[in-house]
C-alpha cells in the first residue's frame, strides 16, 4: 500500500497535488501549466502523480469535483432539514454562495478550463451537476406546490436565475473588497426568496 504522506507526515500526498495544481492553474492557465511544474511544487515524483491521478486532466476534474461534492452534501443535509422549506431553501441558496466564494480558485478554474476535459469526463461533471441542481429545484418546486412560493416562473428557470449569479462571482468578488463572503450570501439569498414571494 502506498503511503499517501511524506516522511516529515506533512498533508496527504492527493491535497497536496491538488492544491499546487489548484494554484498554478489559476496562475498561469491550465493549458499553460505542465506536469513537472505540477509535481515539483508540490515536492512530490510524476510516479506520486500518476498514483493518485491518472492524468493532468484528472487533476483538473477533481479540482471542480471536491467542491461540488462539499457542496451536495450540505445542500442533502439543508433539504432533509426539519425545518419550513423556504428557511431550508434560504440556507441551500446562501451556502452555495458562501462555500463558491471559499473556492473561489476553484470555480474559476474549473469553468475558464472544462473544455480541455473529455466528452466523457465533462459528461460525468455535468451529471453531477446537475444533480445538485435537481436537488435543489426540488426544494423551489416544493415551496410552490405548497403555495409558499409563486409558481408564476418555472422551478427551472428560478434555479438558473440563482446559478447564474453564483458562477459569475468569479469575475467580480474580491476578498479585499467591501462585503464578506456571508454579506453577499445573504443578499443573494434574500434575493431569491423576494422573487419567490406569492
Amino acid at each position: 500500500m502506498a503511503r499517501t504522506t511524506d516522511a516529515e507526515g506533512a498533508s496527504p500526498v492527493p491535497q497536496r497535488l491538488l492544491a499546487a495544481a489548484t494554484r498554478l492553474f489559476a496562475e498561469q492557465g491550465y493549458d499553460r501549466t505542465s506536469v513537472q511544474e505540477i509535481v515539483e511544487a508540490a515536492g512530490v515524483t510524476k510516479g506520486a502523480l500518476y498514483h493518485y491521478f491518472g492524468s493532468k486532466e484528472d487533476l483538473l476534474q477533481e479540482v471542480y469535483a471536491r467542491v461540488l461534492r462539499l457542496q451536495q452534501e450540505r445542500l442533502d443535509a439543508f433539504a432533509g432539514a426539519d425545518a419550513p422549506v423556504e428557511e431550508r431553501l434560504r440556507s441551500a441558496a446562501a451556502d452555495v454562495v458562501v462555500t463558491t466564494i471559499d473556492n473561489l480558485d476553484d470555480a474559476s478554474i474549473f469553468f475558464r478550463s472544462m473544455h480541455h476535459l473529455s466528452p466523457e469526463k465533462n459528461k460525468q461533471v455535468r451529471a453531477e451537476r446537475r444533480r445538485y441542481h435537481e436537488r435543489f429545484r426540488a426544494l423551489v418546486e416544493e415551496g410552490q406546490r405548497a403555495g409558499v412560493f409563486s409558481a408564476a416562473t418555472p422551478a427551472d428557470l428560478v434555479v438558473d436565475y440563482h446559478f447564474g449569479s453564483v458562477h459569475h462571482l468569479s469575475t467580480w468578488y474580491r476578498p479585499d473588497g467591501p462585503m464578506a463572503p456571508q454579506q453577499v450570501a445573504d443578499h443573494l439569498a434574500d434575493l431569491l426568496l423576494r422573487a419567490l414571494r406569492p
